[in-house]
Parts: structure tokens; C-alpha cells; sequence
């Protein structure tokens, strides 16, 4: 009780009497006089009444103060929790026998608490300060932890006590598991190859061959207590919890071997693409996202999962090589789509890759094709002429030389496009990869024409996309894009030569990765004019670029037996080329399945890597910013060319171990 009752509380009555007395007593000394004794009974009453108030109150306080302390003593004796008080360096001055008991001791007094509690240790001060309700591991249990720190004097110094207890938190964690597994999954899943693997089926086991897809799909999600509907011919819908899945993730989703199994007198193999959602969403959010990695898993090539982590992805299979589909429906809606899009916008920026190859330039001239067609005002954005395009360039400044005025730098293009004018990206799909990236914040406007599996990195809501890996080359698809727009393509003999170089250029003149559609696409170029010696004499090589070459290749090791990996030292204005020519050449050599090349130019480590596709380049260089199944390349930022070349030899010793643990299940 902070205030006690005084002689003040009276004032009021005594100040009165006094008055009256004064006032009456030369009137009439006899009432005066009986004022006086009255002004000194009242006091004196007044006196006494303090007095025994404030015993009484006093006597109650130290009762009730006493009995506070005997409450809150035995309430600390017997609190259900872990309890222990610490002086200001952490040793133990007092615990409970709860707290004892967590360590099987029944004295810890003297002990340190940070050395029984590794949480709460520090460094500088011994004794970690926390806020309450962090989360401390004792004895492998998750606990909360709360605390209250006391200042007061100790022999004439000031002191500290610190006063732990912990809260038991397992029973919340198990909950919060029990949530999380409980939580749904959805998959979406696709046959790749649902019309050519019927149609290449005899008639009479067309049903048996469908019947045997839906048995071993239902079969193989319904083992996992998963709810399995199929929505479309060659699609299902898959939904199960969190906890049922984890099994199948751990198998890495062996429904792919065992579809790929799948054997009715069928020529072509099956097989199929998944997407998979994180657990925690709407069913409706679910879906979305699930479809969303479909589409991820078939721009990569299909025979695949791709699951969906916070912010990345993660991949399951995609070692197959791509099998070219026979139906050109959608190159030929899609065709007509860009033409439509084309005809809306004023104006038409095309953009391919950083240190831009023969297939992005091609295709940037095919599109620029399309943009003329339509009478409209287009742009080639390239800021560098680098050696592989430099005699193409030469040969458009000199037959070409209104298209060679439509070349304008990145900075030139980011200052002219309006909000509703288009970007065409060609041969890349990463916005990181582009030529110039800020130009894609410019407009809303983006369309996406590559024939590199998917990555991670993915232009946001192309209005168009069209990724086809199966193709050999962007120019490829190009020139079948055209010839679906328009009766008559009108190229010129520069333009058709241009498209070809790129489909040659990824080809290995048409050695590598060729499919019919392939040389579909030639005979239409040859038939515009292209002429194959002048397509030559696009990649025609001076003496010091040969000699850089040849030495690469006598510098190259062997590792793991069939891989072939050497270095570029030179810094060349043509390194990154000579890096790329002189990957080719090694998968020349005899028993060497896959080839990496790494060069340095400015502050970047480039990689060029090469295989037939029995080694997948693209999940080995995706642990450095990956490419394509079997060209790949990839960009590291460092100076060290030493440490680089650590992490791509650590990433194939990667890479063939896991491969190799697939292979023994």
C-alpha cells in the first residue's frame, strides 16, 4: 500500500473549529472556552484514529505480503515447467527438480546453463538474452523458452539474476507435422505421346495398349491412398497428401520407368509428364500450379515430373531425348496467332540471347520476315557483333541493307517501345539470357519462340509461347511457323540462307538431333534460294581461331572414362566460339559421350558443353545456369577458372552417381 492515513484527512474539521473558536471567543469567552477543549478533543481523537488505522492496515498489508510470498514460493516449487535461475554469466543458482530431471540430475547448481543448452550460449556475454517464446532444442525436444531478468544490489554492487523457464513443445510440433502432412497434392499428368503410340499400335491391341496406360497409372497413385480421375484421353488427375507422397518422391517417380516399360506390340515407347503442387494451397491454387509444372516438364522435352518448391523447381527424369511429334497442328495455329499478333501492335522488337549464335540471328531475321510481311515497323535488338555472326552481319550490311538498318542496341530499343508494342523472343526463354533484359519490363507484350527444354527462369505470362525441344533449332521452327502464315514466304536469298545457317549450325550439318520436320524445313529454304555455300562461308574460320581450336582439343582430358573436358586460357574477342567449336570436335573423338569447354571472358567463366544425349549436359550444367539436353552452356561469375572447373567435375560426378543408382533399382 503505497499511502497511509494521516492527520490531513482531518484538516477541514480542526481548521473550522479553530475559526469558530477565535471568532466567539471575544464575544463570549465562556463558548470560547468550550471551542478550545472541543478543537483539542477533536485532535486528539483525531490522533488516536490515525493511529489505529494504520496498524490495522499495516498489520493486513505484512499478512497479506506474507501470504503472497508463501503463494508465489510454492508456486514456483511447483510449476509444471522446466525452471532455472542463472546470475549473469549463465551458472545455475537454483532449479527445479523438472529441470534436473530433463538431464538426469538431480544438482546442477554451479553448472553452466549455455553448456546444457547450446541455444543460449554466447560467444561475447556467456549467456544468450532471448525473447520469450524462442524456440530451444533440449535433449533433441523443441522447447519455448521464456525469461525474466532481475537488477538488484549485492554487497553494495549491483548484480543480475536471470530467471528460465521452458514450455514442452512437441506436442505443438507433432501437430503442426500432422498439418502439414495432412496437407493435399495435386498432380496433373499427361501421356507425351497419346496419339503416336496408339496409332503406331496394331489395330486389334489399340485397346488393350490404352487399357494397360490406365491400369499402371491408377495402379501405381491408388498403392499410395491417392485419389485418381482421368479427365481427358491422355490426362489424369492425381490428389493425395503431403505424407503419401513422399514415398514417391523418394522413389524419384518410377512411374516413368515403368510406363517406358509398357509393351503391347506398341513401336513407339510411352511416355508421360507430370506436374506436381506444394502442399498447403487451395485446390484450386493447387491445380493451377500443378498444370503450371506440366507445362515447365513438356517445354523440357516431356518424360518428366517437375515439382514445385517455394521459389525453384525440382526435376525427375527429362534423360530422354525429345521425340519429334508428327502432328503440325500447333505450328500452324500458332503461326497464325503470331501474324494476329503481329498485325495488333505498331511496332515489333526481336531479341535473342547474349553473345547471340547463328540460330538466334537466323531466327531474328526469319521473324523479321513475318514483321515485313505484315507492313509493319520491326527491329533486331543486338548490341554486340561477336566472331560467329560477324560474316553474316557482313553479308546483311552489304545485300541486305535496309534489314542491317533495323539492327538497333538495347538502350536504342528500350527508349523507342511503347506499352502495347510486341518483343519476340527467339532461341532463349530466361529473361536474365536476353540480349537486353529491361526491355521485357517495357511492355506486356511478349511472345516466346525456343527450342530449348524449360528451365526454372521463364518470361512471366508470355502471350504467346511456343518451346519445342524436339526441334533441332529455333530457325526450324521458324521456317515452319512461315510457311503456315503465308502461301509464299516471300524470303530472299539472304534470309533463307540465314535460317538455314542456324538449323545447320545445330545440326552439325544435319549429323545431329535431325528429324523429319528438319529437313522439311531445309527443302522449303533450299526452294527459297538458300544456297549452301554461302552458308558455308558464314562459318568460315581465320588461321588464329583454327590453331586456338586444335590447341583446346591437345589440352583436353578424359574424365569418368568418356567425358573429355579442357580450357580455354586465351582471352579472345572469339573465345566463347572457339570454346563451343572445340566442344563439338572433342564428342568426335572415339568413346567420348559427353564434352565440356570453359573460357574466360571479362569476369565470367563460360561453359560449352556437348553429348550425344545419352549424358543429359542440361541437368549437369543446370547446378551452374544450365541449357539444352545435348548443347548446353553456362555462364558462372567468378574469375576462378580453377574452382569453376571444380563444381562442373563435382557436378558430373554428380550427375553419374545418381544415374548410376537409378540404373541398379
Amino acid at each position: 500500500m503505497n499511502e497511509s492515513f494521516t492527520l490531513k484527512n482531518f484538516y477541514f474539521y480542526l481548521i473550522v473549529i479553530a475559526f469558530l473558536t477565535v471568532a466567539v471567543f471575544p464575544y463570549n469567552p465562556v463558548l470560547g472556552t468550550i471551542g478550545v477543549i472541543a478543537w483539542v478533543l477533536t485532535a486528539s481523537y483525531a490522533y488516536r484514529s490515525v493511529k489505529k488505522y494504520n496498524g490495522i492496515v499495516n498489520d493486513q498489508f505484512n499478512n497479506l505480503h506474507k501470504d503472497f510470498e508463501k503463494i508465489t514460493e510454492r508456486t514456483i516449487f511447483s510449476m509444471p515447467f522446466p525452471l532455472v535461475v542463472t546470475d549473469r554469466e549463465g551458472t545455475i543458482v537454483w532449479h527445479n527438480s523438472l529441470f534436473g530431471e530433463l538431464f538426469d540430475a538431480e544438482i546442477l547448481k554451479g553448472k553452466s546453463l549455455p553448456a546444457y543448452i547450446e541455444d543460449l550460449a554466447d560467444e561475447e556475454t556467456g549467456l544468450k538474452a532471448v525473447e520469450n517464446g524462442t524456440e530451444v532444442e533440449i535433449k533433441e525436444q523443441p522447447y519455448r523458452a521464456y525469461n525474466s531478468v532481475v537488477d538488484f544490489q549485492k554487497n553494495g554492487k549491483e548484480d543480475v539474476l536471470s530467471l528460465f523457464y521452458f514450455v514442452d513443445h512437441s506436442q505443438y510440433r507433432h501437430m503442426e507435422r500432422l498439418y502439414e502432412d495432412e496437407g493435399g497434392v495435386v498432380l496433373v499428368v499427361e501421356v507425351d505421346n497419346f496419339d503416336e503410340v496408339v496409332d503406331g499400335a496394331p489395330t486389334s491391341k489399340k485397346p488393350l495398349l490404352i487399357a494397360e496406360i490406365d491400369h499402371r497409372i491408377n495402379e501405381y497413385f491408388r498403392s499410395q491412398n491417392a485419389l485418381v480421375r482421368k479427365f481427358q484421353e491422355d490426362m489424369y488427375l492425381v490428389v493425395l497428401r503431403k505424407v503419401d507422397i513422399l514415398p514417391i518422391v523418394e522413389q524419384k517417380f518410377d512411374i516413368l520407368d515403368k510406363i517406358r516399360e509398357i509393351d503391347v506390340e506398341n513401336t513407339v515407347s510411352v511416355t508421360i509428364s507430370a506436374g506436381v503442387s506444394r502442399p498447403g494451397l487451395s485446390f484450386i491454387e493447387a491445380y493451377k500450379e500443378a498444370d503450371t509444372c506440366l507445362d515447365v516438364a513438356l517445354g523440357r522435352g516431356g518424360d518428366q515430373v517437375v515439382l514445385k518448391n517455394d521459389e525453384t523447381y525440382t526435376y525427375f527424369g527429362g534423360k530422354s531425348k525429345a521425340v519429334e511429334k508428327r502432328n503440325k497442328v500447333k505450328a500452324r495455329v500458332l503461326g497464325i496467332a503470331l501474324r494476329q499478333l503481329i498485325d495488333k501492335s505498331n511496332r515489333v522488337f526481336v531479341m535473342g540471347h547474349k553473345n547471340a549464335d547463328m540460330d538466334a540471328i537466323g531466327a531474328a531475321v526469319g521473324v523479321m520476315r513475318a514483321v515485313l510481311n505484315q507492313n509493319k515497323e520491326g527491329y533486331i535488338v543486338l548490341d554486340d557483333v561477336n566472331p560467329s555472326i560477324e560474316v553474316l552481319i557482313k553479308v546483311m550490311k552489304r545485300e541486305e541493307p535496309e534489314l542491317f538498318k533495323r539492327i538497333v542496341s538495347g538502350e536504342y530499343a528500350e527508349e523507342a517501345i511503347r506499352q502495347g508494342d510486341l518483343v519476340i523472343l527467339v532461341d532463349n526463354h530466361k529473361p536474365s539470357f536476353t540480349e537486353y533484359p529491361p526491355l521485357l519490363e517495357r511492355t506486356s507484350n511478349v511472345v516466346v519462340i525456343d527450342h530449348h527444354r524449360r528451365g526454372s527462369e521463364f518470361v512471366a505470362d508470355p502471350v504467346l509461347s511456343y518451346v519445342e525441344p524436339y526441334a533441332s533449332s529455333t530457325c526450324e521452327l521458324i521456317t515452319e511457323m512461315l510457311t503456315y502464315m503465308y502461301d509464299d514466304t516471300e524470303l530472299t536469298n539472304f534470309e533463307a540462307n540465314a535460317l538455314m545457317s542456324g538449323v545447320v549450325v545445330d545440326t552439325k550439318n544435319f549429323t545431329f538431333k535431325t528429324g523429319v520436320r528438319t529437313f522439311e524445313a531445309a527443302s522449303v529454304l533450299k526452294r527459297a534460294g538458300a544456297d549452301m555455300s554461302q552458308v558455308r562461308y558464314f562459318f568460315e574460320d581465320d588461321y588464329d581461331t583454327i590453331v586456338s581450336r586444335a590447341e583446346v582439343v591437345h589440352n583436353a582430358r578424359i574424365i569418368f572414362d568418356n567425358i573429355a573436358i579442357s580450357r580455354l586460357e586465351e582471352d579472345m574477342p572469339n573465345s566463347v566460339l572457339v570454346s563451343a567449336q572445340a566442344a563439338d570436335e572433342l564428342l568426335g573423338i572415339h568413346g567420348i559421350k559427353a564434352s565440356f569447354v570453359l573460357t574466360k571472358k571479362k569476369e565470367v567463366i563460360h561453359i560449352s558443353a556437348r553429348s550425344f544425349g545419352d549424358i543429359s549436359v542440361q541437368l549437369i550444367l543446370e547446378q551452374l545456369g544450365g541449357g539444352h539436353l545435348n548443347m548446353a552452356g553456362a555462364q558462372v561469375k567468378s574469375d576462378d577458372m580453377d574452382a569453376v572447373e571444380k563444381q562442373l567435375t563435382d557436378a558430373i560426378a554428380d550427375y553419374l552417381e545418381k544415374d548410376k543408382g537409378e540404373k541398379e533399382q
